[in-house]
């Protein structure tokens, strides 16, 4: 999927918030600068000559994205940070008797920032060019190459799959023993959930992410996902069997889809269907380049948190969480109960 930094908000923020990506390209990019205050900046003048543009160019682009370059670290110093940067950068950054009350400063960030923006500039272009191949190439190491199942360096992804473990236990003995419908009732109300979930059935989901037949959707699926699919099972496991209490028969299927069509509209599982369509969609786009159509709407910016989370230390591949003895002994537990 081709992507346009300069027309996309959110894409620039999602590695602007990858702090590994930053700071391989610090590294590796050589842009210079000068270290003050504990990171490196650069000013005004320098991001001139970096990028051979005007500065009537660049004050446009202050100007025009002054909250979004901001967030991402340019900021004005004056008073005595000013005197401190004056001292510390005559001959280098700033000439001899310059004037000046106030002087504007680029973090890394921000100029990454900046070089996302900028149309004009085929300097900000070859850095946009080689800061994609740096988010690819850091992803890959950092994921061990799965970025498929980036969803189990999730801490929360093996008590999320073990609790839906349980309640899709439920809800298959619901249809079983509630729904007046032949087997292939199994297979179609699992779709019928997805839909009602992230507006998707398994076959569109497995197409989105280029998995191969043989591949278990469910494990790539994010932990958020997993609870809201176990909220939905276990809701309607409940609803059926209220139902043939009640009824003292079996639910013919246009019942069952209205009970689906009731949770999907039930504000009380408003926000947990809200939340797992967003992560879904942001994060399939940022860490997996995979674009949910259909959930084009919940797509949002991925937070630091996120990178974090699944790119971070306290991340580990599903194998390395398996051998953790403790994690084992708490679900033993949670067999047991």
């Amino acid at each position: 999927m081709a992507t346009d930094f300069t027309t996309s908000a959110k894409e620039r923020q999602n590695v602007l918030n990858n702090r590994y990506a930053l700071a391989h390209a610090e590294r590796h990019l050589s842009l210079g600068g000068v270290s003050y205050d504990g990171e490196t900046v650069f000013t005004k003048q320098q991001l001139i000559e970096l990028f051979n543009i005007s500065e009537a160019t660049i004050e446009r682009y202050i100007t025009g994205h002054a909250d979004e370059l901001k967030a991402n670290g340019y900021r004005l110093i004056k008073g005595k940070n000013l005197k401190d940067f004056k001292d510390l950068a005559y001959g280098a950054l700033i000439s001899e008797g310059t004037k000046t009350s106030i002087l504007g400063l680029f973090s890394f960030r921000s100029l990454l920032n900046l070089a996302m923006l900028l149309t004009e500039s085929e300097q900000a272009k070859i850095i946009r060019s080689r800061l994609l191949d740096i988010v690819i190439d850091v992803m890959a190491e950092r994921s061990g190459g799965h970025t498929k199942f980036i969803n189990q360096r999730d801490q929360d992804y093996l008590p999320a799959a073990f609790q839906e473990y349980n309640h899709r236990a439920e809800f298959t003995s619901a249809l079983s023993s509630f729904l007046d419908m032949g087997p292939l009732k199994f297979g179609m109300y699992t779709n019928k959930i997805y839909q009602a979930i992230f507006h998707e059935n398994a076959a569109e989901y497995k197409k989105v992410l280029r998995l191969a037949e043989k591949d278990n959707m469910r494990e790539t699926l994010y932990a958020e996902v997993i609870r809201a699919i176990a909220s939905f099972e276990s809701g309607l496991a409940s609803d059926m069997k209220n139902f043939y209490d009640e009824h003292h028969r079996k639910l013919k299927p246009v019942e069952l889809d209205l009970l689906i069509k009731n949770a999907e509209n039930n504000p009380y599982l408003k926000p947990v269907l809200s939340e797992a369509r967003t992560k879904m969609a942001s994060r399939d786009l940022c860490f997996r380049e995979a674009l949910h159509e259909k959930l084009e709407g919940y797509i949002q910016t991925v937070p630091e948190g996120d990178f974090e989370r699944f790119l971070g230390e306290t991340s580990k591949s599903l194998e390395a969480r398996l051998a953790d003895p403790e994690l084992l002994a708490v679900f033993k537990r949670l067999k047991d109960r």
